[in-house]
This record gives structure tokens, sequence and C-alpha cells, in this order.
């Protein structure tokens, strides 16, 4: 599709129905970094602006302290995490970053990281400024929005010392790799990874445990011993995020893609259901989690030095990790008891139905 197409259609949605860019280069058949790239270097004729950045990611994130208060948006395509701060203390080793700050926590893995843009849309109520960025599919890992009391002159001059002045990048494929198939479970080493497992004592040694035993997530969860994990029914997320806020349990919110993991530490308060999605509406803190698209949710417990560490983990039918829920916690202190206390509520009340 020629970028002239993508630009009327873009134009024609946005002012019908004011469709979100994703599900606009959904509708198209395009990824959606392919919708960005349609519209660089135009001016005027759309409502949407947009220019590339340079690739020199770590460069870039260094100098985004800047800019001040911004909103930072991670999101899969079940759920959308966004978190209002600074992208204070950013540190990088080569291509795996840190944002550190105490509103805006990043993981970031820019080996996943291929297309960035800085943009500009003008279709709804109010001009909305933004810096996007795309893996090789065209899919978004991060953005990045302007707010009200970012540093206007800073957002200029970053955009235009991060420009770059290169050749237009060629079509975006929208396809992904094919899923690497699981091994059936008779070819894992159960036992050994149970023992694995009950030797933990540190939750980020958990993917190394599972890459050493060639299981998937979900796979290893469901092979784990049964003393560290159960399963409980999907809309278990949805009570659990309700409780915490009635009960004021202080929680971490993890979301994210092969690019990026967006976290969440603190208490929320207010948190509803509409249509299929359930939300977290706060000052600073917005959650919107598709619960039909929850298949398999379980809890988690993995030993560390400090005590059992335990989870709500979420996926889609894909066995894609959709979101993770954990008490809040620092490292060297004990899981919180009144997390714990809510969990052993919520196992109670979500353990799914014997057959």
């Amino acid at each position: 599709m020629d970028h002239a197409t993508i630009r009327h259609h873009f134009a024609a949605q946005r002012q019908q129905a004011g469709t979100r860019q994703r599900d606009i280069a959904d509708g198209l058949g395009i990824g959606e970094a392919e919708l960005i790239a349609a519209h660089v270097g135009v001016d005027g004729e759309t409502p949407l602006r947009a220019s590339r950045l340079d690739t020199d990611w770590p460069a870039l994130f260094a100098e985004l302290a800047s800019l001040g208060e911004v909103m930072a948006l991670t999101r899969n395509q079940d759920c959308v995490h966004e978190k209002i701060g600074v992208y204070r203390r950013f540190s990088h080793d080569g291509h795996v970053g840190l944002v550190l700050d105490q509103a805006i926590d990043l993981r970031l893995f820019f080996g996943h990281w291929r297309y960035g843009f800085a943009v500009e849309d003008d279709s709804g109520s109010q001009p909305q400024h933004s810096l996007q960025f795309f893996d090789a599919q065209g899919e978004a890992v991060h953005k990045i929005f302007r707010r009200p009391g970012s540093d206007r002159a800073a957002w200029a001059a970053l955009c235009h010392r991060f420009a770059d002045q290169g050749l237009a990048p060629q079509p975006i494929p929208v396809s992904r790799p094919a899923r690497r198939p699981e091994k059936p479970d008779a070819q894992i080493d159960v036992a050994g990874l149970r023992q694995g497992w009950a030797a933990l004592r540190d939750t980020h040694d958990f993917f190394s445990l599972l890459k050493r035993f060639g299981v998937s997530r979900r796979q290893g969860l469901r092979l784990a011993d049964p003393r560290f994990v159960s399963q409980v029914i999907p809309m278990a997320a949805s009570w659990l995020l309700q409780e915490a806020a009635r009960r004021g349990v202080p929680i971490m919110v993890f979301t994210g893609n092969p690019g990026t993991i967006q976290i969440h530490s603190g208490s929320i308060a207010h948190v509803f259901e509409q249509g299929p999605w359930i939300n977290v509406m706060d000052e600073g803190f917005n959650l919107h989690l598709r619960q039909d698209r929850v298949t398999d949710a379980w809890l988690v417990r993995k030993p560390t030095r400090d005590g059992l560490v335990s989870s709500l983990e979420l996926f889609n039918a894909q066995g894609e990790t959709i979101a993770m829920l954990f008490g809040e916690r620092k490292p060297g202190r004990p899981e919180r008891s009144d997390w714990r206390a809510l969990l052993d509520w919520l196992q109670e009340e979500a353990v799914p139905c014997a057959v």
C-alpha cells in the first residue's frame, strides 16, 4: 500500500471515529511503524506529521530527563501500562538499559528496537506530541508523550538533535517470526526443573532457570511443583486489582513486550471494569487490561534469600505474558504480609472448579 493511501485512510478514520493509531494500522494490514513512516516529511496535508529518529537509543535516553514530566507508555496486544514521571537514573550495559526513577521504572532491551519517530498529531481536541519506538515488525515497544508540564524547548531540542537525516526506510514487514513450539513435556527434565526452582535465591534467576531446562514460562509453571504454583480463574486479575485497591495494599504491576518492561510500584485506588477491559485510572498511573484475553492465570511463588516472593502471572492464548502482579517490595526485604493475605484470599475465591 502506498503512503498516500495510508495517509488518506488515517485522516478519514480519525475524523469519523477517532480510532486509535494501532487499530487503524491493523485495519490496513500494516504495522504501526509503517503507518507513522507514511507521514514522515509531510507538512500540512494530514493531521499527523512525523520525523525519523536516530537509532542510538542509549544516547537518546540519556537526554530524556531534560524533558521534565512526561508520560511513558508500554503495551502488548492485551495490556496498556501508562506512567507519568521523569526519565531519571538511566543507565545501560550494551543492549540492556534501565530507568530507575521512583515513578518511571523500565527495563529496556534495545536489541529488539529498530525504528523511532518524533510524532505530532493534531487529530484530537488537543495537539499531541510523542516519541514512538518500534521493533523490526513495526510493533510498538515504547512511547513517550509530552505533557503540559514538559519542557517544550528541551523537547524541540531533543527532536532536532536526534533527527535522522538518512534516506526513508524500506517498507516495514508486519509478519512476526513463527513462535518456537514448546518441547513435549516428556522431553523435559521435570525433576531437575523442580529441584532448580526450589534452590532459587533471587527472582531474577528465574528466566535463566527456564532457559536451562528449555521450557517456556507457561510450560514451566504447568510442570512446577504444586507447592510453588496454583492455577486460578482468568477473572482473578480483576478481583485482585479491585481488592488491592479496597484494602490499600501496595502492589507492583509489570507489563511489557520483547523490547520493554514497564513497572508500577505503589497503591492503586480507582479500579473499574468497562466492557472487556479492567482499568486502573489513578493520578500518575493508568492500566488497561483485556480480561477476556486472559486464558491462564497462575499464583506463583519463588524462593529467595528474603523468603518466598509471590505473584499473579497472566497469559494469553498464545502463551505470551500479558502482565505480572507482585506485592510492592525492595530487595533485601521480606514480602509484605498484607500481600500474602490478599493472595491467600484470592486462592480461596478463584481456584477453578473441578470438571
